[in-house]
């Protein structure tokens, strides 16, 4: 009983920190709204420019010591989802990263930031490229306020290590979604 009680009482407290008034936003993509086609990938039958976009975050929990983006789309058809984007050790005084940060080669991340191979097979941004004719998929969003500087992951880790290390090592999140599709 005494365990069932610590379980619930360590729930809160991690709910209550990832409920605080940590949140993300985008000057071009509007939470819930459809994404514009200039994210879209250029390539696997898409033609987009495959350009970042601008996202800001504010209201982070105070102990951060750095931050991580990602995007990722629940709804490919893969079985496991497909990760567009993985931006880790984002120094913690950063706020934002401007449109284009994410583009292959880009010199306009912050110092440190280091963004990690995705689903495409690159570290960079990868932009929507849902199957012609699916229902639109969800995008989600995420920026997550890390408890460590530095994650300590290789350079050709995979997303989902990746993204493991940056869970463990949360403190608080925040996240919208937004949709793309593609017309027969």
């Amino acid at each position: 009983m005494k365990r069932i009680f610590l379980t619930m009482i360590l729930a809160a407290v991690s709910a209550s920190t990832f409920a605080s008034g940590f949140k993300l936003t985008s000057p071009e993509i509007k939470a819930n709204s459809s994404i514009p086609k200039s994210f879209e990938f250029n390539g696997f039958g898409c033609s987009g420019l495959n350009r970042s976009p601008a996202l800001k975050w504010s209201g982070a929990p105070q102990a951060t010591k750095s931050f991580a983006v990602t995007v990722y789309d629940p709804d490919a058809p893969t079985g496991s989802g497909w990760w567009h984007w993985m931006v880790i050790n984002i120094p913690a005084d950063v706020r934002e990263l401007a449109a284009g940060a994410g583009d292959l080669n880009s010199t306009m991340l912050p110092n440190g930031a280091v963004q990690n191979r995705i689903d495409y097979g690159m570290a960079a941004w990868g932009g929507t490229c849902p199957p012609k004719g699916d229902k639109p998929h969800r995008y989600i969003f995420t920026v997550y306020a890390l408890k460590t500087e530095k994650l300590d992951v290789p350079a050709d880790a995979t997303a989902a290590l990746t993204g493991f290390m940056i869970r463990a090592n949360a403190i608080g999140k925040a996240a919208f979604t937004a949709r793309y599709g593609r017309a027969k």
